[in-house]
């Protein structure tokens, strides 16, 4: 099975501009591509996943990344799936969040001498001369078009600045400028980019009278089709600081039964013939599953030693017994903590797990809290001091535990 092929089984490919063209490209290791990436915040997270698994799946058969940062597009931001405008970012804040998203590609992408190569748009875009854009660029734009793509509909309801109406115009400059200056003949993204990708094949063909190629991949959506990649705290990030390997493992363990193939599918490194055996497994073996995907990506993005750490971790909170070591931990100091111990709500309240204590108060009185495998029966129920001083594990719902200890 060919790149092309596999990435059609993996249920990757959403919309392209010439397939037979693409599939030729990319087959033959001809592809000189690009995907870029706002510096929104300083880490990646979820959402950038799949497109730097897509990134390296193409490097491994033999296609060239452009690693296109958003230096300058990230002073203007992007309105598409936004109901308002993003927060404009000050420079010093998009300087570093690239330098942030550099460090963490280079787990995933192989850069260096004929390998990949990272760009920032801020090189050239910074310096435009905006009557000199105009003439050059903006004459190849109709406004009417630009207003009916999807990027701008929902933006449109609540009122599109003009800042936001540029950035098409700004990515397609990119896609031209890294054609000219870098040979790059193909971009990617996400299905939501299609309106700004056409504009860019588009430009290219107008300037330099030269086919350019656009591939869109699927959005990452569970089966209610919302956007994975987000729980009550916001969102799952890459940097270890931000999300924990044993948060993300959780996650993906905790992923809905119907998205689990799928998740192995389009984001694991597993091959296609292994991924058919498994849909084959019974039902009972769902758990199972969920564990392969959850090992497998907490491999990808923080190593396999955390991958087993988180995994040892989980296998204590669920089946009992094994390392609880790598638990999620909050230390209690112990001059908040009196010689009878600390009330269950208070307790809740200094690990993070509830907001306040009335919140505190509601999730016992609904048997959500238990502590140690013992549900949480009464408001006033304590936690004595000896039971911190060993470590007490506290358990809200079905799936977010945390362990406590004196300090």
């Amino acid at each position: 099975m060919q790149i092309y092929e596999e990435l059609q089984a993996r249920g990757l490919v959403a919309q392209v501009t010439d397939e037979p063209e693409i599939r030729e490209l990319i087959n033959n290791g001809g592809a000189r591509f690009y995907i870029g990436f706002d510096p929104t915040a300083d880490s990646l997270h979820v959402g950038h996943f799949m497109a730097l698994c897509l990134m390296k799946r193409l490097q491994m058969a033999g296609n060239k990344p452009v690693v296109l940062l958003g230096g300058g597009t990230g002073y203007i931001g992007d309105p598409t799936g936004r109901s308002d405008m993003r927060s404009m970012l000050a420079p010093e804040t998009i300087e570093h969040n690239c330098a942030c998203f550099k460090k963490q590609m280079e787990k995933f992408i192989d850069f260096g001498e004929d390998k990949a190569i990272a760009v920032n748009n801020a090189d050239w875009l910074l310096d435009l001369n905006y009557i000199k854009l105009l003439r050059d660029v903006g004459a190849h734009f109709s406004v009417n078009n630009m207003l009916r793509a999807e990027c701008y509909k929902q933006r449109m309801a609540n009122g599109l600045s003009f800042l936001e109406f540029n950035y098409m115009i700004m990515q397609a400059y990119d896609f031209w400028y890294l054609h000219k200056n870098y040979g790059c003949n193909m971009e990617f993204g996400g299905d939501d980019q299609w309106s700004n990708m056409l504009a860019g094949t588009e430009l290219i063909r107008k300037k330099e009278g030269e086919d350019a190629y656009a591939m869109t991949i699927t959005l990452l959506l569970n089966s209610e089709g919302k956007k994975m990649g987000k729980t009550a705290k916001g969102a799952v990030w890459l940097d270890p600081a931000k999300t924990s390997p044993y948060e993300f493992f959780q996650y993906w363990r905790n992923v809905g039964d119907q998205d689990v193939m799928k998740c192995i599918k389009m984001l694991t490194f597993i091959p296609m013939d292994e991924i058919y055996e498994m849909e084959k497994w019974e039902d009972s073996r769902i758990n199972e599953k969920k564990e392969v995907l959850a090992f497998e990506l907490t491999k990808l993005v923080h190593g396999e030693e955390e991958a087993v750490k988180a995994r040892e971790a989980s296998h204590s909170l669920f089946m009992g017994g094994g390392d609880d070591s790598n638990m999620p931990t909050s230390e209690i100091p112990a001059d908040e903590v009196s010689d009878d111990g600390i009330q269950v709500t208070e307790l809740l309240v200094k690990m993070a797990i509830t907001k306040s204590k009335g919140e505190a108060r509601r999730l016992i009185e609904q048997g959500g809290v238990s502590i140690d495998g013992e549900k949480v029966e009464a408001i006033d129920a304590m936690v004595s001091k000896d039971q911190l001083k060993e470590g007490v594990k506290v358990k809200k719902g079905k799936k977010i535990f945390k362990k406590a200890v004196i300090v």
